[in-house]
This record gives C-alpha cells, structure tokens and sequence, in this order.
C-alpha cells in the first residue's frame, strides 16, 4: 500500500495538496449543507447531499489554489473544524431569512383557530400545522423561483476570499456582521407581523362585534360563533389576499439578494 501511494505522488506531485483542499472544502459543504435553506430537509436523504456537496467540492478545488493549503495550513483538525463552522454559520444566516415566512405561517394559523389541524410532517418526525406547513412550502418555492439556490453558492464562494480554507484563526466580525444577524433576527418577528397582519386584523375586528354583541344579546353563545367564524373569515381573507402576500414575501427575499 505505501509503495502504491508513493508511485501516485511521484505520478501526482500535487495530489497531497488537492486531497488537503477537497477535504477542507468538503468540510465547509457538509457545515452549509446542514443549515442552510432547502438543503437542510430531511426529506433530501443523506445518499442525495453527500454526493452534491462532493460533486460541488472537486468544481470548486481547482480555482482555490491547492499548494497554498499544503503550505500555510498550521493545523489541519483546526482548519477542518474552523471550515465545518463557516459553513455553518452561512447556512444558518439565510435559513434566518425563510424563518421569517414560517413564523407569520405560524401566527396565521392560531388566529384562525386551526392549531388542531395537524399531520405528521415527515421531514421532521413531528406534528404540524397544514395551513402552516402550506405557507412554509410556499415561501420555499418563492425563494426557488427568483434565484436562492444561486444566492446561497454565491455566499458560499465569497466565503473563501473573506475566510481562506487553510486559515487557522476565525474573524467572525469579517463572516458575519453582528448588525445583520440583529436585523435578520428582528425582522423574523417583524416579517411574520407584517405577513400575518390581514389576518390579525380581520379576526381582531371580529372578536370586537362579537364582544358587542354579546353586550347587548347575553342569550347568544357567541364563544360558540368564534369558533365558526375565524375560520371561514380566515380562509376567504387568506384567499384574497394571497397575491399580495407572495409578493410581499418575494420583495423581502429580493432585499436580501445582495447579502445572503
């Protein structure tokens, strides 16, 4: 076996230094990979990300400059664990920007009353709300349609100018700005306020003449009517105003086009 591997380094002097930069490179892939929107569902199986994020590794090697990893990289388990972080790190920054659909989803679906109304949601091992799950899927293909695929690989290689595979030291304050991850933060809660508003208003209005009238008829059951009404008053407000609502979702991705 030593003999074999000496005959390749001999045939390849530089196959050290690219198998040194794919490893590096690869580990960054899996750290992306595991957060990052879209490629972090359950239902994409390992046997399927695996080989993408290999495949994407042996494209990217041959631009990075191999050489330079044998000869500055101080220590190797280092590096490796510093590039599995970075990646990480990308990934859970724009999956902090799909966050934001999920939470006004989530909003929609208790106004409406419909927490009851779950399936087993196969990606996670957990119930679900459908009317949640529905919206979540909605915003994934939004994110699709106008490019995220394109924006996430786009963070990912200027990952490499900003943090090099073969660097031994992390300046967080270069990979993520603690600005943008206070903005991408508040704006989850603000993003799901501003999704979810039609519909907390129309239930809000509801809840005020059903109030009143329970003021002047006290024989109406009107915590009965609640529960027919928020429903049915949800789902037609949801319906007409699902255009805007993809459109709202789809400019605030698109203001994230040039960061993520």
């Amino acid at each position: 076996m030593d003999n074999l591997y000496s005959a390749i380094m001999q045939m390849f002097p530089s196959a050290n230094a690219y198998i040194m930069a794919g490893a590096l490179i690869f580990a960054r892939m899996l750290g992306f990979f595991r957060f990052a929107p879209i490629f972090n569902r359950r239902d994409i199986p390992s046997l399927v990300k695996i080989p993408l994020a290999l495949l994407v590794t042996i494209f990217i090697v041959p631009f990075l400059s191999p050489d330079k990893v044998l000869a500055q990289c101080d220590s190797f388990a280092l590096s490796l664990l510093l590039n599995v972080v970075t990646g990480a790190v990308i990934g859970y920054m724009a999956q902090l920007i799909t966050l934001a659909v999920d939470s006004g989803a989530e909003m929609i679906n208790m106004q409406m009353g419909l927490q009851s109304a779950t399936a087993l949601d196969p990606t996670t091992s957990a119930q679900v709300s459908i009317l949640t799950k529905l919206i979540a899927l909605m915003g994934i293909l939004i994110f699709i349609n106008i490019g995220g695929v394109y924006w996430l690989f786009k963070a990912l290689l200027r990952s490499f100018e900003i943090f090099p595979v073969y660097s031994s030291a992390m300046q967080i304050s270069k990979l993520a700005n603690m600005e943008l991850l206070i903005k991408l933060s508040s704006n989850t809660l603000y993003m799901g306020l501003q999704i979810a508003a039609p519909i907390l208003l129309a239930t809000l209005a509801q809840d005020i003449i059903l109030g009143v009238i329970s003021r002047t008829a006290p024989q109406v059951n009107v915590f009965t009517l609640s529960f027919l009404f928020k429903p049915v008053i949800g789902a037609a407000i949801l319906v007409w105003i699902l255009p805007m609502l993809m459109n709202v979702i789809e400019e605030y991705f698109l203001s994230f086009a040039n960061i993520i």
